[in-house]
């Protein structure tokens, strides 16, 4: 399994925004800058966390994006869900996938089954504001 650019980019984005003052509005262009990609990319990255209720939008003059819930209710796996779709490792443990016709007998299911639960319980364990924490340590400890 590897998280594609869209997954990594929408926990650098629910960082950032994480990251404001008091659940200020961000700007799309802002956030663009800020870590370095494109306006137009970060656009369909954010509409799909709006989508899943993650951010909160307002459009127009001084609008911009926020989080739409407490960092400490927004999981990694929440995130990254809304981001890729699927973070299971293969298709046939994804939640809607069509039935394997190798189902039955296939020695490996059981490996990919168990793979597939202790990826989501991780992901699920690691709230945003925990990452928040941990990033603003480390930027604590490389300035020292």
């Amino acid at each position: 399994m590897m998280i594609s650019t869209k997954g990594r980019y929408a926990l650098r984005v629910m960082i950032e925004l994480a990251s404001g003052e008091g659940g200020e509005l961000i700007s799309l262009k802002e956030i663009a800058q800020s870590q370095e990609i494109s306006e137009k990319y970060l656009e369909s990255i954010v509409k799909n966390l709006v989508k899943a209720g993650l951010v909160a939008g307002l459009r127009g003059k001084g609008g911009g994006y926020r989080l739409a819930s407490p960092a400490a209710q927004c999981t990694v796996g929440g995130i990254l869900r809304a981001a890729e779709g699927s973070v299971a490792p293969v298709a046939c443990v994804e939640g809607d996938a069509k039935p394997c016709p190798r189902r039955e007998y296939c020695p490996a299911l059981p490996v990919w089954t168990e793979l597939n639960r202790r990826i989501d319980e991780y992901l699920d364990s690691v709230t945003l504001e925990q990452v928040v924490q941990q990033a603003q340590e480390m930027q604590c400890h490389s300035q020292i």
